[in-house]
């Protein structure tokens, strides 16, 4: 074909084709053909609308119109605008959007949906709300009004919701309510990553299981495992008591509590604390690590440790590790006592007539005021304010020495009362000059005033021997009693009578007359060596020494401007002089002592007198 002829083809066809682009197509079946310039109005459900025009590069595919009872488009100040009114749709990849009346934003790729609007993503999470706003560049959705956002395992509840549907996240800023089959949580702030089902509350944080509630600022749920995380203040009111503990997580389905920052129990007699706690609601079983305590509520009492135990459902705690110590307060006076292991026990749930007490065990050490004790192994009845001592037990009071195979400690009124030895009772005191009185028997009562021995009787096989002395300062003999029976007297704690009861036999021993074995009862042996003190029976657990504040650093002196002044100075040549010698002293310096202090000596009690 000649290039004429194919010029002449196009002059002819081109024409046609414009005429055909300006020519409007037919009305559809159903719908009235436009009378006016007007955009024209046609049924969505007919067939499909004309697609948007397609999203620019890096932008989100286009959001499509799938069904509404009529649609208006048009440009409104040079906007691409779809009005849609009723039962209206949209689709975007897998996310569908439905609403009463929608405004559709070809140009942004945007819907404004209003009335009864659904959001639905995978058929697993579903929103609804009063209108929404739905961005397809970006794939977000915002709803507002009476919203409710469900998924298989929870419903929230919300004025407001921001859902993004590329990370599957949902945010909340206007309080939020969530429930579970088991739980109910309300906040004031909250997001959810519907991937991983795990929420996070802020503000105001409220929830509530079956059994308990918790409160705190900050929290983390996970819906799947029904844990709950925390790390700030939190509560928990449980039926058996109330925790509390700053960091940690609660498990709502198997009400097993780990907390891991100050955290502590609280029933109705007791507190129980320490670094770590991890208890079970339903064994009311708990263990505890790290700086653990055992507070009494009713009686003062505190027990402290490293590590710890607590059965509920059996009253009973166990504390070991870093030698725990008992403190009593009572009143002015203040009982401790150490040990490698301690166990409170104190009445079950329900019942009252269990006895509250405490044993500990091995290595013993009890200090009080001018008293203080050692044995193996120790149990306090807390109800009738005695203390049994058992294993080689040791007791020492002001300068007297205690020790028998058993004793008990008895008070009253917070004040050590009486001291009952049985078995090899045996008693030593020691004088101004150092000698040793001692007295023996098969068991002995001590009687106290005001925490301060003043009688001891002697019962069974009696046996002393006591020095006397010529004021304090010589000792003129020594007497040798044997009874079935004796009384000691004490003054501020020290020997001052002793009375034979019954079957006496007594002698008197001149100083240069006594042998070694004349000055020692059988079983005869003085523990001072053994005296706990104050800060061994407190240990670490009562640290109560002041801490010692670093010394303030000393500042250096500058040197610089002395450096450049003397550089500044001009050099002088130095003048030769004679030294003129030092006049001698006429009299040579007199080394003054300091004078040497001088002690009263102390009055003489006297000895210890005898009377049958």
């Amino acid at each position: 074909m000649s290039l004429s002829r194919v010029f002449f083809l196009l002059s002819f066809l081109l024409p046609l084709l414009g005429q055909a682009q300006r020519s409007t197509p037919p009305p559809r079946p159903g719908v009235p053909a436009a009378a006016s310039p007007a955009p024209p109005r046609r049924s969505a459900t007919a067939s499909s609308p004309p697609e948007a025009p397609p999203p620019l590069a890096g932008k989100g595919s286009p959001i499509k119109l799938l069904t509404a009872g009529e649609l208006v488009g048009g440009d409104f100040n040079g906007v691409k605008i779809r009005k849609l009114l009723g039962n209206v749709s949209f689709q975007q990849e897998d996310t569908f959007l439905y609403c009463d009346s929608a405004y559709q934003y070809l140009d942004r790729n945007q819907v404004e949906a209003f009335s009864n609007v659904r959001v639905l993503q995978n058929d697993t999470v579903t929103i609804t709300g009063d209108r929404g706003y739905y961005d397809g560049d970006k794939r977000t959705a915002r709803m507002i009004g009476n919203v409710v956002m469900r998924d298989p395992r929870m419903t929230l509840t919300t004025p407001s919701l921001d859902y993004d549907l590329n990370r599957k996240t949902a945010a909340y800023t206007e309080t939020g309510h969530l429930t579970d089959p088991q739980n109910t949580l309300d906040s004031q702030q909250g997001f959810y990553d519907t991937v991983s089902k795990v929420f996070v509350f802020k503000r105001d944080v409220h929830l509530v299981t079956p059994d308990s509630e918790l409160n705190n600022d900050t929290l983390r749920y996970n819906t799947v495992s029904k844990i709950a995380y925390f790390n700030g203040p939190t509560r928990i009111k449980g039926k058996q008591g109330n925790l509390y503990a700053e960091a940690g997580n609660y498990n709502t389905r198997t009400r097993v509590s780990d907390f891991q920052k100050n955290a502590k129990i609280d029933t109705p007699n007791y507190l129980l604390g320490g670094d770590r706690l991890v208890y079970d609601e339903v064994k009311l079983y708990g263990v505890a690590n790290g700086h653990v305590s055992l507070i009494s509520k009713k009686d003062n009492l505190t027990l402290r440790g490293d590590a710890g135990r607590y059965w509920r459902g059996l009253g009973r705690t166990k504390l070991y590790g870093g030698r725990p110590v008992v403190r009593n307060i009572s009143q002015k006076d203040t009982l401790y006592m150490a040990a490698d292991t301690l166990i409170s026990l104190e009445a079950r749930p329900g019942q009252t007539t269990t006895r509250t007490v405490i044993y500990a065990y091995p290595k013993v050490q009890i200090f009080r005021g001018n008293m203080q004790g050692i044995c193996d192994s120790l149990t306090y009845d807390r109800q009738d304010s005695i203390i049994y001592l058992n294993q080689d037990p040791v007791l020492w009071q002001a300068k007297n020495q205690l020790t028998a195979d058993s004793m008990q400690i008895r008070s009253k009124r917070g004040k050590v009362d009486e001291m009952r030895l049985y078995a090899n009772a045996f008693a030593v005191s020691q004088d101004t000059l150092l000698n040793f009185n001692q007295t023996k028997g098969r068991n002995m009562m001590a009687y106290f005033r005001d925490n301060k021995m003043r009688r001891v009787d002697v019962l069974g096989n009696a046996e002393s021997i006591f020095y006397a002395l010529d004021g304090d300062t010589a000792t003129t003999g020594m007497n040798r009693v044997l009874s079935a029976n004796m009384r000691l007297l004490f003054v501020e704690s020290k020997l001052n009578k002793i009375t034979v009861l019954a079957n006496p036999e007594a002698k008197f021993i001149p100083p240069h007359e006594l042998k070694p074995d004349d000055e020692r009862l059988k079983g005869f042996a003085w523990r001072a060596k053994e005296r706990p003190t104050r800060r061994q029976v407190l240990g670490k657990q009562f640290d109560d020494r002041p801490r010692k504040r670093p010394a303030p650093k000393k500042k250096a002196k500058p040197t610089s401007k002395r450096t450049i002044k003397a550089k500044a100075t001009p050099k002088k040549t130095p003048t030769k002089t004679t030294p003129q010698p030092v006049p001698k002293p006429k009299t040579a310096p007199q080394t003054t002592k300091p004078a040497a202090s001088v002690i009263s000596p102390k009055p003489s009690a006297g000895a210890p007198s005898t009377r049958r």
